[in-house]
């Protein structure tokens, strides 16, 4: 049994019950261990919280790295960002499930662990923004306040996103780039 296969289980079982609601037990169980035994992997479940959460914003934060060292203007980028945190949100709902409803399960000392790797994924966020800004791509308001409002809608999509949809992840990915560069006024012309 690795460590990995138990943080598996636990996003399975804490994205299905809630963090509260799940035991040691049920994940001891789920890995086919006995309780004690699982405590030869981690900790304790603020342990197993917590790297859950770490390792979903390290699959965001390597995606957005690779989209913003690409030779593109800040436009394209923000599409191709919003289309792999679509996409990356999607293929792990479990783990994105807990990092997105979970995170405040966290106990203060483990919360200060997490916060500064949660602050570096908004921060890249705003730095793309600031880029467009720079550049006289995009004309808004504070990047801050702009990559939480699109960070808020990208989040939800995993409460309300069907494979079965009407819509692909590249396509929600494309409207949502054009709501947020080009807003819902029409434009004359």
């Amino acid at each position: 049994m690795t460590r990995e296969q138990i943080l598996q289980a636990a996003a399975q079982i804490i994205s299905r019950k809630g963090y509260h609601a799940a035991s040691m037990q049920d994940i001891a169980q789920a890995v086919r261990l006995q309780k004690a035994s699982l405590y030869h992997h981690v900790s304790s479940k603020q342990d197993i919280l917590l790297a859950l959460l770490d390792q979903a914003l390290d699959l965001l934060i390597a995606n957005m790295l690779e989209v913003m060292a690409l030779p593109l203007p800040a436009d394209e980028k923000l599409r191709l960002a919003i289309l792999a945190y679509l996409e990356n949100m999607l293929a792990h709902r479990e783990l994105a499930s807990v990092l997105l409803l979970e995170h405040r399960s966290l106990q203060p000392e483990f919360r200060a662990r997490h916060t500064p790797r949660r602050d570096r994924f908004e921060r890249l966020w705003r730095e793309l923004i600031q880029e467009g800004l720079e550049r006289g791509l995009f004309a808004c308001c504070d990047p801050a306040l702009a990559a939480r409002y699109l960070l808020g809608v990208l989040n939800w999509t995993i409460t309300w996103y069907r494979p079965e949809g009407t819509l692909s992840p590249g396509e929600i990915a494309d409207q949502f780039a054009g709501l947020f560069l080009n807003g819902l006024l029409a434009r004359p012309g």
